[in-house]
C-alpha cells in the first residue's frame, strides 16, 4: 500500500494541512483531481484549508487508490477508519508481501473492478496480520469468526463491510487453495432502505443553483439518463448518439454495455456545454484533459442541495433513484426501466415500486370509508 502522510502547517496566513508522500505519479495525479487541492511550489506539497471536512475529503479520496494514510499529527479521529492500532497488529513479512501482490494479481486476472480489488487486498492484509496475532496459520472457520467478531461487530462496521470482508476472504483462501464452501462462511443480510427520491421541484432547485456549465450538464446527465456516477465519468465524446437520441454505457456494472435514454433538452445543454469546453476523449474532463473525479461531481451536488436548503439526505445516486421513479411514475414498463439502468434482475428494480408516489395514491384508504 502507498503511503501518504497528512501533516498540519501554516501557509499564507493560514491553518493548511500538507499532503506528503514519495514521488508517486499515480497518487499525484488522483491528488489533482480533488476539488480545492493545490500544489505549493516553496513548500514542494499539495495542501487544502484545514477544516474537518477537508481532513475526511482527503482521507477518503486517498483511500479510494489504497493508499495507507498517517494522519496521527493531525491529531483527530476519522470516520470509517479501521482502529487496527486497538489490536496492535503486526506488520507484514517479506513473504506475506510478495504472497499479497501475486493475489492482487490473482484477482487482476479474474478481471474485477479496480476497486473491488483493492478493497479484498485491503481486506486480506488485515486478515493475513490478524491470523500472525493470533500465532496460526490455520485459517479455519473459527479464526475467520474471531476475525470478524473482533474487526467488525466491535468496531460497528457496516453491514455492507462485513460482507465485503467475507467475500475478500473467501476469495482468497479460494486463492490458497482452501475448500471455502467447506467453512460455510455466512453473510449477514443487508438492511432493505428504501432510496430518497427527488421530486421534479426540487430537481429543478438542484439545476438552478448550479450555475457552472459543466457542472450542471454532469448533473442533468446522470439524472437524465439514470446512470451511475462511474458510468458517467467513464463517458467518452464518442459515446453519445445524437442522432438514435441514445447514450452507450461500455463495461458498466457486471461489464456489460446498454443503451439508455438521450433527453432533448439534455441535448441542448450538452451541445452548448460541448462548445465551451470541447471536451477531447472523455466528456468530463479534469485539469490536464484528464478524467473528471466523482469526489468533485459529489462536493457540487453537496453544494448545490445546500444552496437549495433540501433536508433530505442526497447523493449523486439519488439522482438516479429520481430518474427511475419518474419513469415509473410516467407509466414505463418496469421491464423498460430495468434494461435503461442495466440492472441484471427484475427484483433489483421492483424496489421503485415502493417509493412510487402513483402506485400508493392508487390504494384507497380504509379511513376514508369510516
Amino acid at each position: 500500500m502507498k503511503e501518504v502522510k497528512l501533516v498540519p502547517f501554516t501557509y499564507k496566513n493560514e491553518k493548511q494541512i500538507a499532503v506528503k508522500f514519495g514521488y508517486d505519479d499515480s497518487i499525484r495525479i488522483h491528488l489533482k483531481k480533488l476539488l480545492d487541492i493545490k500544489w505549493s511550489n516553496s513548500n514542494k506539497t499539495f495542501y487544502i484549508k484545514y477544516s474537518s471536512e477537508n481532513k475526511i475529503k482527503v482521507y477518503k479520496h486517498l483511500r479510494a487508490i489504497n493508499c495507507l494514510i498517517d494522519y496521527s499529527e493531525l491529531k483527530t479521529v476519522l470516520p470509517n477508519i479501521t482502529k487496527t492500532q486497538s489490536f496492535k497488529l503486526p506488520k507484514l513479512n517479506e513473504h506475506q508481501t510478495t504472497d499479497l501482490q501475486r493475489f492482487k494479481k490473482w484477482l487482476q486476472q479474474k478481471r474485477l473492478s479496480e476497486n473491488t480489488v483493492n478493497t479484498y487486498v485491503e481486506v486480506t492484509s488485515f486478515f493475513i496480520r490478524y491470523a500472525a496475532l493470533k500465532n496460526t496459520l490455520n485459517y479455519s472457520k473459527r479464526l475467520i469468526e474471531s476475525f470478524n467478531y473482533d474487526f467488525i461487530v466491535q468496531l460497528n462496521k457496516s453491514i455492507s463491510y462485513q460482507n465485503q470482508c467475507i467475500n475478500g476472504i473467501k476469495k482468497f483462501l479460494d486463492y490458497k487453495g482452501v475448500e471455502v464452501e467447506a467453512l460455510e462462511l455466512e453473510r449477514p443480510r443487508k438492511e432493505k432502505k428504501l432510496p430518497v427520491v427527488l421530486n421534479i421541484e426540487e430537481l429543478k432547485q438542484i439545476f438552478d443553483q448550479t450555475h457552472n456549465i459543466k457542472h450542471k450538464t454532469l448533473l442533468s446527465l446522470i439524472y437524465s439518463a439514470g446512470l451511475r456516477i462511474g458510468e458517467a465519468i467513464n463517458l467518452k465524446v464518442k459515446d453519445i448518439d445524437s442522432k438514435r437520441m441514445l447514450i452507450h454505457i461500455r463495461g458498466a456494472k457486471g461489464k456489460k454495455d446498454r443503451y439508455t435514454l438521450l433527453s432533448e433538452m439534455f441535448l441542448d445543454l450538452l451541445r452548448i456545454y460541448y462548445k465551451q469546453y470541447k471536451p477531447k476523449v472523455y466528456l468530463f474532463e479534469g485539469q490536464g484533459g484528464e478524467q473528471y473525479s466523482s469526489s468533485s461531481a459529489q462536493s457540487v451536488l453537496k453544494s448545490a442541495v445546500s444552496k437549495a436548503g433540501l433536508k433530505k439526505q442526497v447523493t449523486l445516486h439519488t439522482l438516479r433513484h429520481s430518474f427511475a421513479t419518474h419513469l415509473l411514475e410516467n407509466g414505463t414498463d418496469i421491464r423498460y426501466i430495468q434494461e435503461l439502468l442495466g440492472h441484471s434482475s427484475p427484483k433489483t428494480t421492483m424496489i421503485y415500486t415502493h417509493v412510487s408516489e402513483t402506485s400508493i395514491r392508487k390504494i384507497k384508504n380504509p379511513f376514508d370509508n369510516l
